[in-house]
């Protein structure tokens, strides 16, 4: 088999050997920006709405802006790194965040502030593939690779927390603003590594061309999944913009589905979804970033509202949590993955974090966190760790490198969305939760205000309980998921292959390639 892969030369796979491990510095640097800013504004929130005046109604669009603009152009992004280049999509990636970030901080009313987030999202879509892109291309021995995402899942599970503890200290300590300021001083760094460390390979074959009606059809397709959803949450399940968005959504994804086979230059090759370990992995990263939300988003509110923890406090509280994953998505890539691989592994995860949640829909009005909290959080970082860092890494190896910046859009796109979605899902349930208690409950309570008070206050926590059962849920679907989908003794391929070239962009190049989605 051939050393090098198609499209990389010796000198240059040499050079980038030698410094792999701070191109991993680097990479990590901007994963964690676009990671832990899908958090860091939450804890802003109240600050910023009481700064520039907008109503409850419309703060939920400085976190819609991001995941609209950030999950409908991600495919559209990893393409562009395929075709333009890692090393330069990267560093305009960075750059592009940071202004973005910059504008978001000296916003000066909430329309200024939401287009920064949108400009933040779409910057953030072309730097999140490129980013792993260049860890799948950068890292080819097995068992470096396992190490290298090992601390690139621990990022990808836990910047959200990390989020939540810097942004609770940012707020505090200086201003709401810094929230959004900190992101330059994490680009300038991973600017600087980019600069000195990332390498452009060689290219061999025709320049590739952007499908654009492709890159139209499944950016107007996610756009109108996520703005669906988010409307679910804040019109309802019966408004017409709810079941009109989900509808378009089907529409427009399938027209992207058909066009694809169609295509000569696809954005999203189809042949990348075929194996069962991509499939499997993309599908659980989905339903797990769901899930994940469950613990974010209503275990904040629970402990700033109902035990009166303040920012710090919270993002101190969920320590537990990203230590556990650190360490559980070390032992799974470096041991556990060999050994079980992701047929065993990934359900044994899955079922620790389901777990985790059964654990934390217990809460009460007066828990104690290291016994009412804290296993809870253990379990559930245990479960994503032992999860993501093997699906990361199942869904972007195995593929010729002129593919990884689509395969790890593809990631990305799925974690995005599995969010975006969870969140609406488990908001709205939680909201019926509110109303259904409350309808069954107030009557018998009385009509003193105290009596009143008792009921909301008691149906909150209702809420909580109830997103955090199915968050359990999710979790279980994708143990199922897993178990079924995950081949046996399904270890991940030692070293990407030439697998897939495209007939009119590439010269075909079967001697020393090995297919892997056979």
């Amino acid at each position: 088999m051939s050393a090098t892969s198609p499209g990389t030369t010796a000198p240059q796979q040499s050079a980038s050997h030698a410094i792999r491990w701070w191109i991993l510095a680097t990479v990590g640097l901007a994963q964690l920006m676009v990671v832990l800013d899908s958090t860091i504004v939450n804890i802003a929130l109240p600050a910023a709405q009481t700064d520039l005046g907008f109503s409850n109604g419309d703060r939920q669009w400085i976190v819609t802006a991001y995941s609209l603009a950030f999950g409908s152009l991600l495919l559209f992004g990893g393409r562009l790194s395929d075709i333009v280049g890692r090393k330069p999509m990267f560093l305009i990636g960075l750059i592009g965040f940071a202004a973005a970030s910059a504008l978001g901080g000296a916003s000066i009313n909430f329309g200024m502030l939401v287009g920064a987030r949108a400009l933040q999202g779409a910057f953030g879509a072309m730097l999140a593939p490129t980013a792993l892109a260049l860890l799948t291309t950068t890292f080819t021995d097995p068992k470096e690779r396992a190490k290298a995402f090992g601390v690139f899942g621990a990022i990808a599970g836990g910047g959200g927390a990390v989020g939540l503890l810097l942004g609770g200290v940012l707020t505090e300590h200086l201003d709401w603003r810094w929230n959004l300021y900190v992101n330059v001083v994490f680009a300038i760094a991973a600017v600087i590594g980019g600069i000195l460390f990332v390498k452009n390979p060689a290219r061999t074959g025709a320049r590739a061309r952007i499908d654009v009606p492709g890159t139209v059809l499944i950016s107007a397709g996610l756009f109108s999944l996520v703005f669906g959803f988010s409307n679910a949450e804040s019109n309802g399940w019966s408004n017409w913009s709810c079941w009109g968005f989900l509808a378009a959504a089907v529409v427009l994804l399938v027209a992207f589905t058909l066009w694809q086979t169609r295509s000569s230059h696809p954005l999203l090759p189809l042949v990348i979804l075929r194996d069962r370990n991509r499939a499997a992995a993309l599908i659980t990263v989905l339903i797990v970033g769901a899930g994940m939300f469950g613990v974010f988003l209503f275990l904040t509110y629970y402990l700033e509202l109902t035990l009166r923890f303040t920012p710090i406090q919270t993002g101190l509280g969920f320590l537990p949590l990203i230590l556990s994953l650190i360490l559980s998505a070390q032992f799974s890539t470096n041991v556990f993955t060999r050994v079980l691989g992701p047929k065993v592994l990934a359900p044994i995860g899955l079922v620790l974090g389901a777990l985790g949640m059964l654990y934390l829909s217990r809460l009460g009005a007066d828990a104690n966190y290291a016994t009412d909290i804290l296993p809870g959080l253990i379990l559930v970082g245990l479960g994503v760790g032992a999860v993501m860092p093997p699906a990361i890494q199942g869904a972007t190896v195995g593929l010729d490198p002129r593919y990884a910046g689509v395969a790890s859009a593809t990631v990305n796109t799925s974690q995005q969305v599995g969010g975006s979605i969870g969140t609406a899902l488990l908001n709205t349930l939680a909201a019926s939760a509110i109303t259904a208690y409350v309808a069954d409950h107030v009557a018998a309570a009385g009509g003193s205000k105290a009596a009143i008070a008792a009921v909301a206050a008691q149906a909150q926590l209702h809420s909580y309980s109830v997103a955090f059962l199915y968050g359990a849920l999710f979790f279980a679907v994708a143990a199922v998921v897993a178990v079924v989908m995950y081949r046996r003794k399904g270890v991940m391929p030692a070293a990407p292959a030439t697998a897939i070239v495209e007939p009119d962009e590439f010269v075909s190049t079967k001697t020393g390639s090995t297919s892997v989605n056979a």
